[in-house]
């Protein structure tokens, strides 16, 4: 586990907790067992965070089922052994986070199915649409779905993006500076023109915003009469979502980066019983 995921995990506990929980300190000190269920079917994820949890209070962890698995209502996931305080206090942090990066898994996974389904050939990718503090473990929830991480962050690649665009002179200048620094570039574009330009240019991936599959598959036959659409990948973005993405899988890009994976969550319901 990722030194900064442990450091998260412990201030999401900090957050939570505070000076102490002094509703659990009213308790009788002493052993208990607890287990985290699920109260319905669907995708597990965040075990291993939520086992680092327990465990950096001195709990011992047993898990039933691991990140990826599919749940049942009233299934079993962990069993947590341990002091009643360091149960209870890590409790609600746990489940918050096992049941967004379900609910994210979840997700990701009835889109890559489709996708799949449409187009095996083709890639759906996280964007930085994550909560903020939370990017790695909704990035790790979309990868345990099915899906692909994209950058983490903005120093990763080099992405120019519309408003980069209108700050900048021309689009062209952007990505001659962009390939002095030797990253992976990435070019946003609503126009052919633009998409021709990327592509003459040498950048990587082609990111065609907010066009319907049919302006896509024109601007693929365009570049590949050019003798370009073998040089970079595309990528479908905007305007995207669970009716039309077969159609998206079926235009003939390379990559389908989705927001709302992210960005519009409904966890999966899960609760802890002390034994």
């Amino acid at each position: 586990m990722q030194t900064s995921a442990k450091k998260q995990l412990e201030r999401f506990l900090e957050e939570d907790i505070k000076s102490g929980d002094i509703t659990s300190k009213l308790l009788v000190r002493k052993k208990i067992t607890a287990t985290i269920v699920s109260r319905e079917s669907g995708i597990v994820a965040g075990v291993l965070y939520a086992r680092e949890i327990f465990s950096s209070r001195g709990c011992k962890v047993t898990i039933h089922k691991k990140d990826g698995q599919t749940v049942i209502p009233d299934q079993k996931i962990m069993t947590i052994s341990g002091g009643t305080y360091q149960i209870l206090s890590c409790e609600r942090t746990a489940l918050n986070l096992m049941s967004r990066m379900s609910g994210i898994a979840n997700q990701t996974n009835q889109y890559v199915k489709k996708i799949r389904a449409a187009n095996p050939k083709v890639g759906l990718y996280s964007t930085r649409k994550t909560a903020p503090g939370l990017r790695i473990f909704d990035k790790d929830a979309v990868a345990i779905g099915g899906g692909h991480r994209h950058r983490m962050s903005l120093d990763q690649m080099i992405m120019i993006k519309d408003n980069h665009i209108a700050a900048s002179d021309s689009l062209l200048d952007l990505i001659k500076r962009a390939r002095q620094k030797h990253k992976k570039i990435e070019v946003e574009v609503e126009r052919l023109k633009d998409a021709i330009t990327a592509a003459t240019e040498g950048v990587q991936i082609i990111m065609l915003d907010n066009m319907p599959p049919s302006k896509i598959r024109e601007t693929i036959q365009e570049l590949k009469r050019l003798h370009l659409r073998d040089r970079v990948k595309i990528e479908a973005s905007g305007g995207i979502n669970y009716s039309n993405v077969a159609q998206y899988a079926r235009s003939g890009v390379d990559m389908i980066s989705i927001g709302r994976l992210t960005s519009s969550v409904i966890g999966l319901d899960l609760s802890l019983e002390v034994n």
